[in-house]
């Protein structure tokens, strides 16, 4: 969600060594951007943003502290074709414990959408990529 030219790391570093795919993620995620779309926002409450580099999209959504659900509808920005997602959730304890997340990969395309949950003061991330043949 935040435009930045240095991705950083909020915690301590070595702390990141126990999960490994959060290092996934941010190892992922470039600092300049060909295209933003703004898909569902509301000023110091919720955003939810898609973002393409190169060949692939990064969807980012964070929220307040009010829990929140979003459909995410393909059409409003992603191109024709497949597509592999990999995306980073919030568990089912992320309102009382903030490293509590999961990791899915999925398919999609430009005809779907995808429903996503916002624990309190949680957030949402994954890359869309082309599919491989």
């Amino acid at each position: 969600i935040y435009e930045s030219p240095l991705q950083m790391l909020a915690d301590n570093p070595s702390n990141y060594y126990r999960e490994p795919e959060c290092m996934e993620f941010l190892e992922a995620v470039p600092t300049t951007w060909e295209e933003t779309v703004v898909l569902e926002a509301a000023v110091s409450d919720y955003a939810v943003m898609a973002r393409k580099h190169g060949d692939n999209w990064f969807i980012g959504a964070m929220t307040d502290d009010t829990a929140r659900d979003f459909s995410i509808n393909f059409a409003d920005f992603l191109p024709e074709g497949k597509w592999t997602i990999l995306a980073w959730e919030d568990g089912i304890n992320a309102d009382r414990y903030g490293s509590d997340f999961k990791m899915t990969k999925d398919s999609a395309e430009r005809g779907k959408s995808i429903s996503i949950h916002l624990a309190s003061g949680g957030g949402w991330a994954a890359i869309l990529s082309p599919a491989g043949d």
